[in-house]
């Protein structure tokens, strides 16, 4: 079967309060919006039998026009989830070299937060997407709306890679995985972007 792994579209900033101890949970913004509506004409003449979603907002957004153009209804799975859905605040990734340049240098250089417990947090990802393929047998098509994160940590765990964060990963970017039955996963591509790059501002590039 076929993965489609698609990054989410640009997301609002949240400034939470960290009394409030409410989980951040952007909602994505009006380019965010346009953008997860180029990934309906991306997919056009391709067969698309199922469509997930991480939980969190932003995902479930950038899946809604596809879900809706194909008749199709939207598979949420928690475990999709990004590193950061816990979090009281959210930066947009392509803020933090202002903001926080420290973590800004670590996502360069291939690295999560220093709290973020990468191989469980693999683990989460990888069980999750095999549930996907093992529910879409033969050559059906599954598109999976989810994180940077989340892709990197799947993709690093096909290829063997050990940095959690080894591809920039654009907005709405697709990535490809070919399942077979034999347990062989393969990258086809990864980043696909023609669809959307006049709608990815410098500033808001990964």
């Amino acid at each position: 079967m076929r993965l489609v792994l698609v990054r989410h579209g640009l997301p609002d900033r949240v400034d939470g309060a960290p009394e409030a101890r409410v989980r951040a949970d952007p909602a994505l913004t009006e380019l965010g919006l346009r953008q997860a509506e180029r990934v309906v004409g991306a997919l056009a003449g391709e067969p698309v039998d199922a469509v997930y979603a991480s939980t969190m907002t932003r995902a479930r957004q950038t899946a809604e026009p596809l879900a809706r153009a194909r008749g199709l209804a939207v598979r949420t799975v928690h475990d999709l989830r990004e590193y950061d859905a816990d979090e009281q605040q959210y930066l947009p990734v392509h803020l933090l070299a202002r903001e926080n340049p420290e973590e800004w240098r670590r996502m360069v250089e291939g690295h999560l937060p220093e709290h973020v417990d990468v191989p469980a947090f693999r683990a989460r990802v990888v069980a999750a997407l095999e549930e996907v393929v093992a529910a879409h047998p033969g050559r059906e098509t599954a598109v999976v709306f989810a994180h940077a994160g989340v892709i990197n940590v799947y993709l690093g765990h096909l290829l063997g890679i050990e940095r959690p964060l080894p591809f920039p990963l654009d907005y709405t970017g697709l990535t490809r995985v070919v399942a077979r039955r034999d347990g062989v996963r393969r990258p086809w591509t990864v980043n696909e972007l023609a669809h959307v790059a006049d709608l990815l501002e410098p500033a808001a590039r990964t």
